[in-house]
């Protein structure tokens, strides 16, 4: 199988694709810029990999995908790919993830040379194979790569940081937008039909946003903004949180056995709420969107929100199909990365709004392949295939997304009790 059976045409020439590289490589470093040396050693919990990991593991992506097999290169020693491979089986023994944090070496500092050597190694080959095709696409591969745990690194550190003895909380930024208001949310209609889904836009995706295929679906209307907290606060005041009824088996079995009562990053002071956020703790902004709930609390708030509605099922989580065919209409997007924010901001526009940015947003999807699914091929095959299996998908990007790695066809995926990451709720129903 060749690179071109299984991808669209690259966009980028040469030139854009070393100006690229270089750009997002240089961004990685610019988001640990706030951080203390202590900071970049620390895991929080096991689904949060220390700073220095995320550092040394993009550049071994490069290494050992591109430099090694092309170069001939050479790791510092066998326990730099040990410990910085991920789950690459095809690549050998790695380190277990949930020891990450236990690692003393390789030191932040040869972290940091390694990839300032890998850097100058990568710059070199683009400069001598500029007209090959699968050096391109390999290479696009790995600043994609990149910018996943861009978004990682965000709302890592921001897990990180929030460990911290709240006094002691050091400010990620001190940028902050000024609170607004939002509009009523209302409900924007979609005719059913046959409709094309996939990567209809072309240039490169991941192997799991192909095959473009047909798929039905029925009129359906989606809410023209996030939940808001305010909105949340009232199915907590309703006793969400202690309503069997609204959750699902495994979703009330996390309730119990974690604690839940309201989302992550929430505190009690006294009678109120407040808030951990990367520029400080501070208190609740009820039209701001609601953030970091899982899967089964987004589920759980549709199945309440159904109940001051016409019943139970009349509101839900939209599809994944519904979503995306949804998303290609939206004119108005939500805070990305490049917008220094780090926070979700209130719905700016008065159609449908925030669909690309601000939150990721949890669908009713399974995550699983689309028809005729086929992987990348080599070793990349290990990417996203083996993960399919009790995830649920996400879509639309956060405010921790580079503008550059969101599409409407972007299909991100997270188990159902995820919380951690910048995820909010979109709801759905069936049209009236």
């Amino acid at each position: 199988m060749t690179v071109e059976q299984i991808t669209p045409p690259l966009a980028a020439d040469a030139a854009a694709l070393r100006e690229r590289f270089r750009r997002v490589r240089a961004l990685s470093r610019e988001l640990c810029e706030p951080l203390q040396p202590e900071d970049f050693r620390i895991q929080s919990m096991p689904d949060v990999s220390p700073p220095w990991w995320n550092l040394g593991h993009t550049s071994w992506f490069f290494a050992k995908n591109i430099l090694e097999p092309r170069t001939g290169f050479a790791f510092p020693s066998p326990g730099f790919e040990y410990v910085l491979n991920s789950y690459y089986e095809a690549h050998g023994e790695r380190v277990p993830r949930h020891e990450r944090g236990l690692q003393g070496r390789p030191t932040t500092d040869e972290i940091l040379a390694f990839r300032k050597d890998v850097d100058r190694r990568m710059e070199e080959l683009l400069d001598s194979s500029s007209e090959d095709p699968e050096l391109h696409f390999l290479t696009t591969t790995g600043i994609e790569h990149e910018q996943q745990h861009q978004e990682l690194l965000v709302t890592e550190i921001k897990h990180i940081l929030g460990t911290n003895a709240r006094s002691l909380r050091p400010l990620y930024s001190e940028r902050r937008a000024a609170p607004s208001s939002t509009s009523p949310s209302s409900w924007i209609p979609f005719e059913g039909g046959l409709y094309d889904v996939g990567n209809l836009e072309g240039s490169w995706c991941w192997d799991n946003e192909l095959p473009v295929h047909k798929t039905w679906i029925d009129p359906f209307s989606l809410a023209s903004r996030l939940v808001t907290v305010g909105e949340y606060l009232q199915f907590m005041e309703d006793d969400g949180y202690r309503r069997a009824l609204l959750w699902m088996s495994n979703g009330w079995g996390a309730v119990g056995s974690s604690g839940w009562e309201a989302p992550l990053y929430w505190e009690r002071d006294g009678d109120t709420w407040t808030q951990w956020t990367l520029n400080g703790q501070r208190e609740l902004e009820v039209d701001e969107p609601v953030s970091h709930v899982s899967f089964y609390e987004a589920d759980a708030f549709a199945n309440w929100r159904a109940l001051q509605e016409d019943g139970p099922g009349s509101v839900r989580l939209p599809t994944e199909r519904e979503w995306e065919v949804a998303c290609r209409t939206a004119e108005d997007r939500g805070a990305l990365l490049d917008d220094e924010e780090y926070h979700p901001q209130s719905a700016r526009g008065e159609g449908l709004s925030q669909m690309i940015g601000d939150l990721w947003e949890w669908t009713s999807s399974h995550y699983e392949p689309y028809p005729n699914y086929r992987p990348f091929a080599g070793d990349l095959q290990e990417y996203n295939g083996k993960f399919m299996d009790n995830q649920r998908v996400l879509r639309g990007g956060s405010c921790a997304t580079p503008a550059d790695h969101i599409r409407s066809s972007y299909r991100n995926f997270w188990p159902g009790d995820t919380r951690f990451q910048f995820t909010g709720i979109r709801l759905a129903r069936a049209a009236t």
